[in-house]
């Protein structure tokens, strides 16, 4: 078989019955003489080297019920200086659910060859032996289509574009839409343009639609349409592309995705829930207190970008809607005595009331918390209080913990404070205990970003309550008291609000498998209503599919975990607890990012050495929490309130950050971790912490390691460890054993690495 060189990679999704089989576009070369180009950035190539670089990759799909019809356009650059005879080949799952594949390139149709399982395998070899490249392994094993050979002239552009149709899985009720990007990492240079849209048409209402892996925007037209998009700019993919929708005609969906690698130890879950939109005269009338800071520091911009967002909210209150303003600096005043009913009447006579502030004076914020609590009484409606100030209190009470304790006090009815911080003068943990003893949350505004902004992304999101202190119940069968609680470790903790529009992500753990119930009840006014839906928890999850469960689920108890350390102090086991979850799953923190360090040992073993040295050094840096205001402090609180609404396992965007936000550096590669600096601030972006699938592993060295094999010495140890030469019988012999995931991790090793990794209970040495 002629050996080829694969000069750049794209992903196309084929699920049907398995997620993890994948179909792979390939643009190979007939010249075998050199490597594979890796994540950029990389050392510029030497111009008689043949690169390719993937310059645009467009994908529009629409799905309709559980059928899908995809086409992907690609667009490489031949970044080198000869020609390349190249051929395109388009790997497929076993099952072959592909349906009418047409391939184009520069608009000419152009035949596919289907190969066997056999002759597939055969090539994935050849290609991963002659490139001295594994980037190609974890699509060992499927089948193939080839097309004939095309030229593509140096400095010039071939656009492929490919159509096909498949079946898509369903999961837990939720349909399933996987786009493998992985194959985008290895070009000589970041994708110039991502752009991903997917349709979705159904003849049954549209209720939950959720992204695990990327920050998407949602549109919803109507009740059976829904527009997903995704774009990005001088991107290194680093996650495949995925997506759920479920359909239910009634006015709440749920949907329940559950993950068990071992039935050794508890599950977890994912629960998706969203409201059906509810009529105009069937919304439910809320309450909303505005409590603006006008101190002397709120001068000029502040103060006006303030009473904007004053008049955004009440432009857009409703009929039935209670509201008042209480505005504060060394005294306090309000619009009113007492709520007032909103109408046209009324809002006038607010937005008024509300251009003539000022700013002056001192911060009593202990008197104007009280001031609005007090003046709530109704339990029956939703309550919001927004609670906005740009320092620390300086009038009045200024002891952090009674101001929380007068709160706590006044704030009979259960209001929901939401705080936004602006700047970087405000105390940073008041905020956050506020918004966690009040079931709230709490926004920071940079000092170069518009408080209106803010807001009004708030608001928006809590205009319309549909339920109100909803709580949700698992009822297994056969489950007994004495066996404990079934389910345990739920993010988001205690009661919430349904807001039509909005999709809650509930993620916990569970100890009893099989078939259970999910009992939904909600307050409708004075009314209780109440909505189940059943529900499979696996007793063992096959395969990895659901990974990304379990990485998200520790992301949100990080965030609880650094949230119970700021605001009632240090704890030595919630600091070993935060070290192994950083640890085995690669999540960096302000106060773990000594695992980027590649002299530390990121050991997951409880009595070793090494993992209490780790334990130590993220206690010392979580004296850090101490800093309540300025830039480093508002960075960590705003870092914290990222973990714990983490809803995907898509970076965050820079503006999450009380710091610059910006990256150190040019754009990561594949795989690195992020951190925030828990002084300025910052993002930072290191590539000696790996991520693959449901995988970690930390460069040390020449050496790539997994949390597993850490403590192993390669030379005392010898007896333990399987040692295995590339591209070797025995090498492709251990791929074919492997999952997805585990070949995932081997096909991240570099040439100048060994990999030091566990498999199955098995240590591998891969030189």
């Amino acid at each position: 078989m002629m050996q080829r060189l694969l000069a750049v990679c794209l992903g196309l999704a084929l699920l049907a019955n398995s997620p993890s089989a994948w179909a792979q576009g390939l643009l190979i070369s007939s010249d075998h003489s050199h490597r594979l180009p890796r994540p950029w950035p990389l050392p510029t190539p030497d111009p008689l080297v043949m690169t390719c670089q993937v310059k645009e990759l467009s994908v529009q799909a629409r799905l309709k019920d559980q059928v899908a019809q995809v086409q992907v356009s690609q667009t490489f650059l031949n970044t080198g200086s000869r020609q390349i005879e190249a051929q395109f080949v388009f790997p497929l799952p076993y099952d072959g659910a592909v349906d009418k594949l047409t391939l184009m390139i520069d608009g000419q149709e152009y035949p596919a060859q289907l190969l066997s399982k056999e002759d597939a395998r055969a090539r994935y070899e050849a290609i991963v032996r002659s490139s001295k490249d594994p980037a190609l392994l974890e699509w060992m094993g499927h089948g193939l289509f080839q097309t004939s050979v095309f030229p593509v002239p140096a400095g010039q552009t071939r656009t492929v574009t490919l159509h096909y149709n498949q079946l898509l899985r369903k999961d837990g009720g939720a349909t399933d839409f996987l786009f493998p990007l992985s194959t985008a990492r290895y070009t000589s240079k970041p994708l110039e343009k991502l752009e991903i849209q997917v349709s979705i048409d159904s003849t049954v209402s549209i209720r939950n639609v959720y992204s695990p892996s990327h920050g998407i925007t949602i549109e919803r037209p109507d009740e059976d349409h829904a527009v997903v998009k995704f774009s990005g700019t001088n991107v290194v993919p680093s996650a495949d592309f995925r997506l759920f929708f479920d359909v239910n005609p009634e006015k709440l969906g749920t949907s329940l995705l559950s993950y068990r690698p071992s039935d050794q130890e508890d599950g977890f879950f994912l629960l998706l829930t969203t409201p059906q939109v509810p009529k105009q005269n069937e919304q439910l009338p809320k309450t909303v207190l505005f409590v603006v800071d006008k101190s002397g520091s709120m001068q000029g911009e502040k103060i006006e970008q303030a009473k904007s967002a004053i008049k955004f909210v009440l432009n857009n209150l409703k009929e039935g809607d209670t509201f008042n303003i209480v505005a504060y600096d060394t005294a306090i005043e309000t619009f009113k005595p007492e709520l007032e009913r909103f109408n046209d009447e009324t809002r006038k006579q607010a937005v008024g009331y509300v251009s003539g502030l000022y700013a002056g004076g001192g911060t009593n914020i202990h008197d104007a918390l009280k001031t609005a609590l007090d003046q709530i009484k109704d339990k029956s409606r939703p309550t919001f209080v927004l609670f906005l100030t740009d320092g620390l209190p300086t009038v009045g009470e200024r002891s952090e913990p009674k101001i929380a304790l007068a709160a706590r006090a006044a704030n009979k009815v259960g209001a929901r404070i939401l705080n936004f911080g602006v700047g970087y003068d405000v105390n940073s943990r008041l905020l956050d205990r506020l918004a966690r003893e009040h079931s709230g949350a709490s926004e920071y505004v940079k000092p170069d970003e518009d408080i209106e902004v803010h807001v009004s992304k708030v608001y928006s999101k809590i205009s319309s309550p549909v339920l109100s202190d909803v709580n949700v119940q698992f009822e297994f069968d056969k489950v007994a008291t004495e066996d404990g609680k079934p389910i345990n470790r739920v993010y988001p903790s205690g009661k919430f609000d349904l807001f039509a529009g909005e999709q809650v992500v509930l993620i916990g753990r569970y100890k009893h498998s099989g078939l259970a119930k999910v009992v939904v009840t909600g307050q409708v006014g004075e009314k209780t209503e109440r909505f189940d839906f059943p529900a499979q928890f696996a007793v063992v999850s096959s395969n990895s599919t659901n990974g990304f469960v379990e990485k998200l689920w520790a992301m949100r108890r990080i965030g609880e975990i650094i949230d119970d350390l700021d605001l009632n102090g240090k704890n030595e086991e919630l600091v070993k607890e935060l070290v192994s979850l950083s640890t085995k799953h690669g999540i960096l923190t302000p106060y773990t990012s000594f695992l980027a360090d590649e002299t530390s040992r990121p050991t997951l073993a409880r009595d070793s050495d090494a993992f209490h040295s780790n334990s130590i050094s993220s206690g010392r840096r979580l004296q850090d929490l101490e800093q309540v205001e300025g830039r480093g402090g508002v960075a960590q609180r705003a870092s914290k309130q990222m973990f714990l609404n983490q809803s995907s396992l898509a970076a965050p965007t820079s503006g999450s950050y009380g710091g610059s936000g910006k990256p150190a550096g040019p754009a990561p590669a594949a795989g690195s971790a992020t951190y925030i600096d828990s002084k300025s601030g910052e993002q930072i972006v290191t590539s000696s912490v790996r991520s693959a699938g449901n995988q970690t592993a930390y460069k040390r060295g020449k050496r790539v390691v997994t949390p597993d094999t850490a403590d192993l010495d390669v030379e005392k140890d010898k007896a333990m460890i399987i040692t295995i030469q590339r591209y070797s019988k025995e090498y492709f012999d251990l791929v074919e054993q492997n999952s997805v995931d585990d070949n995932q991790i081997i096909s991240q090793q570099l040439a100048d690495e060994e990999l030091l990794v566990n498999f199955r209970g098995q240590a591998y040495l891969i030189q």
